[in-house]
């Protein structure tokens, strides 16, 4: 058994952990970031940078001394390297290969998605390569064939807009406030959301990959018309990206017939309404449908651990030149999508 610590700082969370091999939850701190970016209704990179660097220190140590660990008793260091903002990650990555270096510790470089590929691993044993991933977030929206560690077939990816992003805008739109997406869900349970007749990007086409540019626009214009109330227009919002997300991953699963499950990770995970629809989905599929608990779908260091100790296992360690990344594809060789911009 190795005993993995854990540091994710790839956007506004400064996070370490400690995990086992053995699936463990040794000790983990998450500091959030919220107050300091709420006035600007977003995340200010450098903002976010500084208070990793003033934050981080003091967290690994309050890690390390629940634990009851020293330094010297962890079997290697595990970063994100990116993808995220490339502040942020140069921050935690460079305070990973200090500790690395100082205790003579191996190194371990991950990619920020593939911690939330993998984290449906750290709670349920039983799950199964492959099994088709929707992975959903503020800064990505993909559908992915997870076949083993390191080996991610993309199907699908957003041609504009990741599905977070919409769900951001539209709370800005709306005005409430940061972070977006867990204000425009709890509008949305007061709303009617048939009321607003938006648009649903890209459902029924051939490909599963997605567009949510539109949709913002779409609220936007709804806003302006002075027609519908904020409530029904964020739950007519919200069923449009449940209906978006649902008709991709299906068509997704029609080109997976050897998927074994079907299973949702990154922040826009934590949303109830999408769980309940991609439930529903896998359940008409005949397939088991896994999602982490809230707390692993959104940024933290028990999912970078994690993976790190799975390529520790599988002696996949890092050298000190190690970069960060601003951009990290999980599969490099997909091909260029028409239409999509950098975030493909």
């Amino acid at each position: 058994m190795s005993l993995i610590l854990g540091i994710e700082s790839s956007c506004d969370e400064t996070a370490a952990a400690l995990v086992t091999s053995d699936r463990r939850i040794v000790a983990q701190r998450v500091a959030g970031q919220e107050a300091a970016h709420r006035p600007y209704g977003g995340v200010v990179p450098e903002i976010a940078a500084r208070a990793h660097v003033e934050i981080l220190p003091d967290l690994v140590a309050e890690v390390l001394g629940e634990a009851g660990v020293r330094l010297a008793q962890v079997d290697a260091v595990a970063a994100t390297a990116g993808p995220g903002l490339i502040g942020g990650v140069m921050v935690g990555l460079v305070a990973a290969k200090g500790l690395a270096l100082s205790a003579g510790k191996p190194l371990v470089a991950v990619n920020h998605l593939e911690g939330h590929a993998l984290s449906p691993l750290l709670i349920e044993p039983a799950l199964a390569f492959p099994y088709l991933l929707l992975l959903v977030s503020g800064g990505h929206c993909q559908l992915l064939s997870v076949e083993g560690l390191g080996r991610y077939r993309r199907l699908a990816t957003t041609i504009d807009d990741a599905a977070g992003e919409a769900f951001d805008k539209t709370a800005k739109l709306l005005g409430l406030g940061y972070p977006g997406g867990p204000a425009v869900e709890r509008m949305a349970a007061q709303g009617d959301s048939g009321a607003v007749p938006l648009p649903r990007p890209l459902v029924g086409s051939r490909d599963p990959h997605f567009s949510f540019a539109g949709l913002k626009s779409a609220v936007l214009r709804a806003r302006d018309s002075g027609r519908w109330r904020a409530e029904d227009i964020a739950a007519s919002f919200q069923q449009a990206v449940v209906d978006c997300l649902v008709d991709r991953t299906g068509r997704a699963l029609e080109a997976v017939p050897e998927a074994r499950a079907l299973v949702v990770a990154g922040g826009v995970a934590a949303n109830g309404a999408i769980r309940s629809a991609l439930t529903a989905l896998a359940e008409a599929r005949g397939l088991p449908f896994v999602a982490p608990p809230l707390w692993l779908c959104t940024d933290n260091a028990a999912m970078i651990a994690w993976a790190g100790a799975l390529r520790f296992k599988a002696g996949l360690i890092d050298g000190l030149d190690a970069p960060a990344r601003a951009r990290w594809p999980l599969d490099p060789e997909a091909e260029k999508v028409r239409g999509a911009g950098v975030k493909a």
